[in-house]
Parts: structure tokens; C-alpha cells; sequence
């Protein structure tokens, strides 16, 4: 695996040129550039045919210096600790980034979920909990969904756990369907907070915005997450095109809810092929056709391109919602968006972000970009340890606040180092792990 595509050395390559802005000791990076606990554990799952298959799982905690460590579990053929090891030190970021009290964690299996049966499923969610049951808990480790891995699925993981303690843990993960301590909002959420800083991004480099006094006079509708357009928040983007990269829950729900804002959607893509259609998609009915048939592929009225097409579309904002390391130095020079939005976790390289840092595109980078999730993730575990519970408007608006919060102070970090805004994201984060570790001290 060359050091390009290899995620953790990228993770550590971030970490080491902002402890080299800061001027911070060496012992910085001793201390936080690899995770403080790693599981492997290789588990039985029985088959619907009686065979049994030996499946491999990891679960890294990275650094909990802040709160819990929290983070996401994924089913992937292609998982590796590596990726793991990245997602949790990214993870660490996120959670600093935004102000929330929380560490950095992430998990995963190594299987293909659309080979199982929904019960193959649930045995393997089941035994794998049984796994980790040593390191998880509502005040140690709070896994989440990820890729391939939905409501449905933390709720086994839920149960199992519940089950081997002798009573209901709703605090043990987030994500969870609404009818077991979930929140309202969180499926939407990483896609709400894409739109939002898509938005915000767009303002700060004086794109034509319409303001609230304005759609409301002509009877704009889709406006239903503005409860709070008290506080200016309104803003339409009647015109802004978008290009999107993978179809899942994140690039589906970051494209329609851009699209009620005005966006004009131009292309997506799925792992398998991607559709254009220069006068915009419908983006409901690209949503729809998808669920019947499982893909965007021949949707009607559009034109067929690769999903590698799309990051080099002609567009004024490019949202990568797939896979880690889809824009390098190879395709950077290529990229025509003002914007990009990385929905996906990982997906530019440190050579394709100088690229695109002199050619005055902003990344507004993972660790910020996709953090709605994670907000929502935390609003979720608050709730659960209450049992007291929010309606969507609340949890929308203070989602809002805190990711456009955090926006805000990256993107001056990033104007007063004059740097860019991945960069600024990294200052703040470390800046703020390293200032509890610092005041924690070390026991004994």
C-alpha cells in the first residue's frame, strides 16, 4: 500500500504538520499520534446453510482525554486497521473540532453486508458486540452507525449489550431507531450539516444569496428545517450548482436538502455509475428511482458518466460522499468546483489539498464537513441518559448553532495562520486535546 493511499499515514501526516505550525514538543505527537488501544478479534458466526464463517472486526479507541470515545462501526469487504486506525484519529478531531466531550473511536467488520441475509446480519452484529462488550459503555466507548450499518443494527448491538447486563443501556450506542431512544434528526443529520456548510461557504466567498424577508414574500417553500430564520439562518442559494459523489444516506440527503435551498443538483453518482443532466435532477425522483431499482443508473432524461467523472465536473460546489482518497495529485489539477464539501472521510490527499489550496478551492475538510452526525450523535446520548427527549425543530437548531459555530472559527483559524481550512480545522482540535491532556495530567 504506497503512503498516499494508505489512511493512516495520511491521519499522521496531518497530525505532524500542525504540530510543526504550533511549534509543539515532540512529545505531542508521542502522545497522540498513535491510538491508546487496539482490538483484533477474529469470531464464529453461523450461516442460514449451518456452516460457520470465521469474520475478523476491529475496534480502535484513539484518545479520550476530552470524554468517551466515540465513533462509528462499519461492515466493508475492504475494512483494514489502517482505515480504522484513521477513522479513529480523524474521529478525536471531529469531536474537538465541534466542542463536543467526547474522544475519538471506530470500528469494523470485514464482510460484505450484501452477501448476508438479514439474520447472517444480526448474528454477526450480535457476536461481534459480544466482542467488544470488554471496552464499549455509555461512559467508556459509544459505537454509531457507518457504512453499511444502519438503526436496525445498533439496536442488536443495543440489546446484546442490554441483555448481558441485566437491564435496558440506551446510552451504549447512538443511531439508534426512534423507538428504542434514538433522536429525531439523526438520520438526516451528517447531510444537514453538509448542506450547512455548503451554505455558509458560499456566503463567505459572496455568492448571490436570498435572504429570509425575500423567500418568504414569494412563497419559497422546502424551508422547513428554518424555524429558527429569527437568527438569520434563511439564506437561500437559488442557482449554486452541485455535483455529488456516492448516493447513500449522506449524498442523497445532502443533495435534497441543498436542492430545497435553491441548489441546482447536475450530477450523482453510486458505486456503480453516475447520471448528469445539465439543467439540474430532481433530485426526490433520483432518490425514488433508487429505491426501486437500487442505483441511479438509467434514470430517465440523463446523461451516463463514471463516479470519477463527477469529481471533475464543471460545478460551484463538489460534495465527495464515497470512499477515502478519490481526489489526489493525479485528478486535482482537474477539479473545476469553488466548493468542496467532504461528506466521505478522507477523501482528498495531503498532495491534492496543496493542489487545490493554491488554486483557491476550499475544502471545507471531513472533520468539520460531515461532524452533523456526530452532533446529533452526542445531542442522542444526552437525551438517552435523561430519557428525556427533543423534538426535530430543537435538535436541528442547536445542530445548526454548533456546526456553523465551528465553521466559523476554522475558517478564521485558517485566515490567521494563512492556511487552509483542513489545516485551521487541525489547529483548533489539537489545540484543544492537547489542553486537556495538559490539564488532566498523567496518573499516577
Amino acid at each position: 500500500m504506497s503512503e498516499e493511499s494508505n489512511p493512516f499515514d495520511i491521519a499522521q501526516g496531518q497530525l505532524k504538520k500542525v504540530i510543526k505550525i504550533l511549534n509543539l514538543d515532540k512529545s505531542v505527537y508521542d502522545c497522540l499520534g498513535n491510538p491508546h488501544l487496539e482490538l483484533t478479534v477474529n469470531f464464529p458466526v453461523k450461516m442460514d446453510d449451518g456452516t460457520v464463517r470465521i469474520f475478523r472486526g476491529y475496534r480502535v479507541e484513539y484518545n479520550n482525554s476530552r470524554g468517551p470515545y466515540k465513533g462509528g462501526i462499519r461492515y466493508h469487504p475492504d475494512v483494514t486497521m489502517d482505515e480504522v486506525r484513521a477513522l479513529a484519529a480523524w474521529m478525536t478531531w471531529k469531536t474537538a473540532v465541534v466542542g463536543l466531550p467526547f474522544g475519538g473511536a471506530k470500528g469494523g467488520v470485514v464482510c460484505n453486508p450484501k452477501e448476508l441475509s438479514k439474520n447472517e446480519l444480526e448474528r454477526l452484529t450480535r457476536r461481534f458486540t459480544a466482542e467488544l462488550s470488554i471496552i464499549i459503555g455509555p461512559e467508556k466507548d459509544i459505537p454509531a452507525p457507518d457504512m453499511y450499518t444502519n438503526p436496525q443494527t445498533m439496536a442488536w448491538i443495543m440489546d446484546t449489550y442490554s441483555m448481558n447486563k441485566g437491564y435496558s443501556v440506551l446510552g451504549v450506542v447512538t443511531g439508534k431507531p426512534l423507538e428504542l431512544g434514538g433522536s429525531l434528526g439523526r438520520f438526516e443529520a451528517t447531510g444537514r450539516g453538509c448542506m450547512l456548510c455548503a451554505r455558509e461557504a458560499l456566503k463567505k466567498l459572496n455568492y448571490k444569496v436570498i435572504p429570509p424577508e425575500i423567500w418568504q414574500k414569494n412563497g419559497y417553500k422546502g424551508m422547513e428545517d428554518e424555524s429558527c430564520k429569527d437568527q438569520g439562518t434563511g439564506f437561500r442559494i437559488d442557482g449554486a450548482t452541485v455535483a455529488l459523489q456516492g448516493f447513500g444516506n449522506v449524498g442523497a440527503i445532502a443533495a435534497k436538502l441543498l436542492q430545497q435551498k435553491g441548489a441546482k443538483i447536475i450530477a450523482v453518482s453510486d458505486s456503480r455509475s453516475g447520471i448528469a443532466k445539465k439543467d439540474g435532477l430532481n433530485i426526490f425522483e433520483v432518490i425514488e428511482h433508487k429505491t426501486k431499482t437500487g442505483y441511479v443508473k438509467d434514470f430517465e432524461g440523463t446523461d451516463e458518466i463514471t463516479p470519477e467523472a463527477i469529481l471533475e465536473f464543471d460545478c460551484d460546489i463538489l460534495i465527495p460522499a464515497a470512499l477515502e482518497n478519490q481526489i489526489t495529485k493525479n485528478n486535482a489539477e482537474e477539479i473545476k468546483a469553488r466548493i468542496i464539501v467532504e461528506g466521505a472521510n478522507g477523501p482528498t490527499t495531503p498532495e491534492a489539498d496543496s493542489i487545490l489550496f493554491d488554486k483557491e478551492v476550499m475544502v471545507i475538510p471531513d472533520i468539520l464537513a460531515n461532524s452533523g452526525g456526530v452532533i446529533v450523535s452526542y445531542f442522542e446520548w444526552v437525551q438517552s441518559l435523561q430519557s428525556f427527549f427533543w423534538s426535530e425543530r430543537d435538535v436541528n437548531c442547536k445542530l445548526r448553532d454548533r456546526i456553523l459555530s465551528a465553521f466559523h472559527e476554522v475558517y478564521q483559524t485558517s485566515k490567521d495562520y494563512g492556511v487552509d481550512m483542513r489545516t485551521g480545522a487541525y489547529i483548533l482540535a489539537v489545540n484543544k486535546v492537547t489542553e486537556a491532556i495538559k490539564i488532566r495530567g498523567i496518573f499516577p
